[in-house]
Protein backbone atom coordinates (compact mmCIF):
# COMPACT_ATOMS: atom_id res chain seq x y z
CA UNK A 1 0.00 0.00 0.00
CA UNK A 2 1.03 3.33 -0.49
CA UNK A 3 1.11 5.23 2.81
CA UNK A 4 0.83 8.54 3.84
CA UNK A 5 1.77 9.51 7.44
CA UNK A 6 1.46 12.91 8.92
CA UNK A 7 0.43 14.37 12.52
CA UNK A 8 -0.24 17.54 14.02
CA UNK A 9 2.43 17.15 16.90
CA UNK A 10 5.39 18.46 13.75
CA UNK A 11 7.62 16.35 11.52
CA UNK A 12 10.62 16.06 14.20
CA UNK A 13 8.07 14.58 16.67
CA UNK A 14 9.04 11.32 18.24
CA UNK A 15 5.93 9.61 17.67
CA UNK A 16 5.50 10.27 13.93
CA UNK A 17 8.95 8.55 13.76
CA UNK A 18 7.90 5.71 15.87
CA UNK A 19 4.95 5.44 13.43
CA UNK A 20 7.02 5.32 10.39
CA UNK A 21 9.67 3.23 11.48
CA UNK A 22 6.86 0.70 12.48
CA UNK A 23 5.19 0.69 9.10
CA UNK A 24 7.90 1.62 6.25
CA UNK A 25 9.28 -2.34 6.21
CA UNK A 26 5.89 -3.66 4.65
CA UNK A 27 4.56 -0.54 2.87
CA UNK A 28 5.41 2.16 0.65
CA UNK A 29 6.19 5.46 3.20
CA UNK A 30 6.22 8.68 3.00
CA UNK A 31 6.43 11.37 5.59
CA UNK A 32 4.79 14.53 5.31
CA UNK A 33 3.93 16.48 8.42
CA UNK A 34 3.89 20.44 9.44
CA UNK A 35 6.92 22.14 10.36
CA UNK A 36 6.27 23.83 13.37
CA UNK A 37 3.12 22.01 15.78
CA UNK A 38 -0.25 22.18 14.82
CA UNK A 39 -2.62 21.05 17.35
CA UNK A 40 -5.99 21.77 17.53
CA UNK A 41 -6.75 22.34 13.67
CA UNK A 42 -9.11 19.84 13.41
CA UNK A 43 -9.53 20.03 9.66
CA UNK A 44 -8.64 23.37 8.88
CA UNK A 45 -6.90 23.87 5.78
CA UNK A 46 -4.44 26.97 6.27
CA UNK A 47 -0.45 27.33 5.09
CA UNK A 48 2.24 29.76 5.02
CA UNK A 49 2.60 31.10 1.54
CA UNK A 50 5.43 32.86 0.75
CA UNK A 51 5.30 34.59 -3.06
CA UNK A 52 2.31 32.45 -3.74
CA UNK A 53 4.04 29.10 -2.83
CA UNK A 54 3.73 26.68 0.34
CA UNK A 55 6.98 26.26 1.27
CA UNK A 56 7.90 22.23 1.78
CA UNK A 57 11.34 21.17 3.03
CA UNK A 58 13.19 18.09 3.27
CA UNK A 59 13.44 15.96 6.36
CA UNK A 60 15.59 13.63 7.52
CA UNK A 61 14.14 10.24 8.48
CA UNK A 62 15.93 7.08 8.00
CA UNK A 63 14.27 4.68 5.69
CA UNK A 64 11.74 7.24 4.31
CA UNK A 65 11.15 9.96 2.00
CA UNK A 66 10.22 13.34 4.33
CA UNK A 67 9.36 16.54 4.07
CA UNK A 68 8.20 19.75 6.78
CA UNK A 69 5.28 21.37 4.94
CA UNK A 70 4.34 24.86 6.18
CA UNK A 71 0.43 24.02 6.01
CA UNK A 72 -2.14 22.31 8.48
CA UNK A 73 -2.56 18.04 8.67
CA UNK A 74 -5.76 18.58 6.98
CA UNK A 75 -4.17 20.61 3.98
CA UNK A 76 -1.13 17.95 3.96
CA UNK A 77 -3.60 15.33 3.02
CA UNK A 78 -5.15 17.45 0.43
CA UNK A 79 -1.34 17.70 -1.43
CA UNK A 80 -0.71 14.48 -0.91
CA UNK A 81 -4.16 13.59 -2.71
CA UNK A 82 -3.13 15.92 -5.42
CA UNK A 83 0.25 13.94 -5.50
CA UNK A 84 2.35 16.54 -4.36
CA UNK A 85 4.84 13.57 -2.61
CA UNK A 86 4.57 11.06 -4.85
CA UNK A 87 1.50 8.89 -6.12
CA UNK A 88 -1.59 9.38 -3.99
CA UNK A 89 -1.67 7.37 -0.93
CA UNK A 90 -4.00 4.58 -0.42
CA UNK A 91 -4.07 5.08 3.05
CA UNK A 92 -3.36 7.86 5.40
CA UNK A 93 -1.79 7.15 8.86
CA UNK A 94 -1.98 10.54 11.32
CA UNK A 95 -0.32 9.87 14.37
CA UNK A 96 1.43 9.12 16.55
CA UNK A 97 -0.17 12.42 19.15
CA UNK A 98 0.97 12.95 21.99
CA UNK A 99 -2.07 12.55 24.33
CA UNK A 100 -5.51 10.59 23.67
CA UNK A 101 -7.97 11.88 21.10
CA UNK A 102 -11.32 10.70 22.60
CA UNK A 103 -14.67 11.32 23.05
CA UNK A 104 -16.85 13.79 20.45
CA UNK A 105 -13.56 16.15 21.28
CA UNK A 106 -12.36 14.67 18.01
CA UNK A 107 -13.73 17.29 16.92
CA UNK A 108 -10.93 19.65 17.48
CA UNK A 109 -8.27 17.51 16.76
CA UNK A 110 -6.13 18.15 14.04
CA UNK A 111 -5.04 14.32 14.38
CA UNK A 112 -8.43 13.29 13.53
CA UNK A 113 -9.22 16.14 11.56
CA UNK A 114 -6.39 14.87 8.82
CA UNK A 115 -7.75 11.32 9.12
CA UNK A 116 -11.41 12.95 8.24
CA UNK A 117 -9.94 14.96 5.41
CA UNK A 118 -8.15 11.84 3.76
CA UNK A 119 -11.70 9.78 4.32
CA UNK A 120 -13.50 12.77 2.90
CA UNK A 121 -11.50 11.66 0.31
CA UNK A 122 -12.88 8.73 -0.54
CA UNK A 123 -9.19 7.37 1.19
CA UNK A 124 -8.99 4.82 4.49
CA UNK A 125 -7.29 6.17 7.58
CA UNK A 126 -5.94 5.67 10.41
CA UNK A 127 -5.29 8.37 13.32
CA UNK A 128 -2.85 7.33 16.18
CA UNK A 129 -2.93 8.58 19.89
CA UNK A 130 -0.94 7.69 23.10
CA UNK A 131 -2.64 8.13 26.17
CA UNK A 132 -0.22 10.19 28.33
CA UNK A 133 -2.90 11.25 30.88
CA UNK A 134 -3.72 7.11 31.57
CA UNK A 135 -3.56 7.00 35.77
CA UNK A 136 -0.36 5.16 35.52
CA UNK A 137 1.12 8.78 34.59
CA UNK A 138 1.58 11.69 36.79
CA UNK A 139 -1.34 14.05 37.49
CA UNK A 140 -0.78 17.52 39.97
CA UNK A 141 -2.00 17.41 43.27
CA UNK A 142 -2.89 21.00 42.85
CA UNK A 143 -6.33 22.41 41.59
CA UNK A 144 -8.23 19.59 43.20
CA UNK A 145 -6.12 17.38 41.04
CA UNK A 146 -7.35 18.63 37.90
CA UNK A 147 -4.39 20.36 36.80
CA UNK A 148 -2.38 18.50 33.51
CA UNK A 149 1.38 17.52 33.94
CA UNK A 150 2.54 15.76 30.79
CA UNK A 151 5.51 13.21 31.70
CA UNK A 152 8.74 13.65 29.09
CA UNK A 153 8.87 12.63 25.52
CA UNK A 154 11.99 10.32 26.42
CA UNK A 155 9.90 7.84 28.72
CA UNK A 156 6.41 7.48 26.99
CA UNK A 157 6.06 3.94 25.48
CA UNK A 158 6.03 5.14 21.61
CA UNK A 159 6.69 1.84 20.37
CA UNK A 160 3.56 0.36 22.31
CA UNK A 161 0.98 2.76 20.10
CA UNK A 162 3.37 2.38 16.49
CA UNK A 163 2.47 -1.50 17.33
CA UNK A 164 -0.45 -1.17 17.62
CA UNK A 165 -1.18 0.97 14.62
CA UNK A 166 1.03 -1.71 12.54
CA UNK A 167 -1.25 -4.42 14.07
CA UNK A 168 -4.57 -2.78 12.56
CA UNK A 169 -3.24 -1.85 9.15
CA UNK A 170 -4.84 -4.97 7.84
CA UNK A 171 -7.89 -3.59 9.25
CA UNK A 172 -7.61 -0.14 7.78
CA UNK A 173 -6.83 -1.63 4.19
CA UNK A 174 -9.84 -3.90 4.65
CA UNK A 175 -12.66 -1.04 6.26
CA UNK A 176 -15.31 0.78 3.52
CA UNK A 177 -13.42 3.25 1.61
CA UNK A 178 -14.14 6.66 3.47
CA UNK A 179 -13.65 5.18 6.87
CA UNK A 180 -11.36 6.15 9.93
CA UNK A 181 -10.12 3.84 12.59
CA UNK A 182 -9.15 6.30 15.65
CA UNK A 183 -6.60 4.30 17.75
CA UNK A 184 -6.10 5.46 21.37
CA UNK A 185 -3.21 3.74 22.84
CA UNK A 186 -2.13 3.70 27.00
CA UNK A 187 0.88 4.97 27.70
CA UNK A 188 2.38 1.29 29.02
CA UNK A 189 4.58 -1.17 27.53
CA UNK A 190 1.74 -3.28 26.41
CA UNK A 191 -1.96 -3.40 26.27
CA UNK A 192 -5.18 -5.48 24.82
CA UNK A 193 -7.20 -3.66 22.28
CA UNK A 194 -10.84 -3.32 21.98
CA UNK A 195 -13.52 -1.79 20.24
CA UNK A 196 -14.93 1.34 22.14
CA UNK A 197 -17.97 3.66 21.34
CA UNK A 198 -17.29 7.71 21.80
CA UNK A 199 -17.41 9.42 24.49
CA UNK A 200 -20.00 12.24 24.71
CA UNK A 201 -16.99 14.63 26.50
CA UNK A 202 -13.23 14.87 25.98
CA UNK A 203 -10.33 13.91 28.11
CA UNK A 204 -9.28 17.11 28.82
CA UNK A 205 -10.94 20.59 28.16
CA UNK A 206 -10.87 24.07 28.55
CA UNK A 207 -11.60 26.14 31.99
CA UNK A 208 -11.37 29.96 32.95
CA UNK A 209 -8.04 30.64 34.77
CA UNK A 210 -8.51 34.32 34.75
CA UNK A 211 -11.15 36.99 33.50
CA UNK A 212 -10.70 40.37 33.35
CA UNK A 213 -11.62 43.99 31.74
CA UNK A 214 -11.08 43.38 28.35
CA UNK A 215 -9.10 39.97 28.93
CA UNK A 216 -9.79 36.15 29.46
CA UNK A 217 -7.04 33.70 30.54
CA UNK A 218 -7.59 29.94 29.83
CA UNK A 219 -6.22 26.73 31.14
CA UNK A 220 -6.58 22.91 29.84
CA UNK A 221 -8.00 21.09 32.69
CA UNK A 222 -9.07 16.79 32.89
CA UNK A 223 -12.89 16.32 32.44
CA UNK A 224 -14.58 15.70 35.49
CA UNK A 225 -17.20 13.68 33.61
CA UNK A 226 -18.47 10.25 34.81
CA UNK A 227 -16.95 7.61 32.49
CA UNK A 228 -19.54 5.31 30.64
CA UNK A 229 -18.61 1.57 30.41
CA UNK A 230 -17.80 0.83 27.14
CA UNK A 231 -16.91 4.26 25.54
CA UNK A 232 -13.36 4.98 24.88
CA UNK A 233 -12.06 6.87 27.61
CA UNK A 234 -13.28 4.44 30.27
CA UNK A 235 -11.62 1.66 28.29
CA UNK A 236 -8.37 3.96 28.46
CA UNK A 237 -8.87 4.26 31.82
CA UNK A 238 -9.37 0.69 32.70
CA UNK A 239 -5.59 0.29 30.94
CA UNK A 240 -7.12 -0.51 27.29
CA UNK A 241 -6.02 0.46 23.68
CA UNK A 242 -9.69 1.45 21.99
CA UNK A 243 -10.18 1.27 18.36
CA UNK A 244 -13.03 3.34 17.59
CA UNK A 245 -14.71 3.25 13.40
CA UNK A 246 -15.13 6.83 12.48
CA UNK A 247 -16.03 8.82 9.10
CA UNK A 248 -17.02 12.10 8.16
CA UNK A 249 -19.96 14.61 8.34
CA UNK A 250 -23.19 13.23 6.33
CA UNK A 251 -26.64 14.71 6.37
CA UNK A 252 -29.03 13.57 9.43
CA UNK A 253 -32.30 12.15 7.51
CA UNK A 254 -36.12 12.40 8.97
CA UNK A 255 -35.38 16.37 10.27
CA UNK A 256 -38.50 18.12 9.38
CA UNK A 257 -37.77 21.40 8.27
CA UNK A 258 -40.35 24.20 8.36
CA UNK A 259 -41.85 24.64 4.70
CA UNK A 260 -40.53 28.77 3.92
CA UNK A 261 -42.00 31.03 1.80
CA UNK A 262 -40.90 32.12 -1.44
CA UNK A 263 -39.67 35.49 -1.22
CA UNK A 264 -41.71 38.01 -2.38
CA UNK A 265 -41.65 39.78 -5.78
CA UNK A 266 -40.28 43.28 -5.86
CA UNK A 267 -43.21 45.76 -5.73
CA UNK A 268 -45.47 43.12 -4.98
CA UNK A 269 -48.41 43.69 -2.44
Amino acid sequence: MRVLITNDDGVSAPGIHALAAAVAGTHDVVVAAPQDEASGMSAALTAVVSDGQIVISSYEMPGVAAYGVAASPAYIVVLASLGVFGLPPDVVLSGINRGANAGRAVLHSGTVGAALTAANYGMRAMAVSLDVLNPDAAVSAASGGNAIVVPSDDVLHWPAAAAAAAGLMDAVASVPAGTVLNVNVPDRPQSELREATLASFGQAGIAVAEAGEGYVRTTIERSGEKLIPGTDLALLAEGYATVTALRPPVEVAGVRIPAQRSPRSPGGG
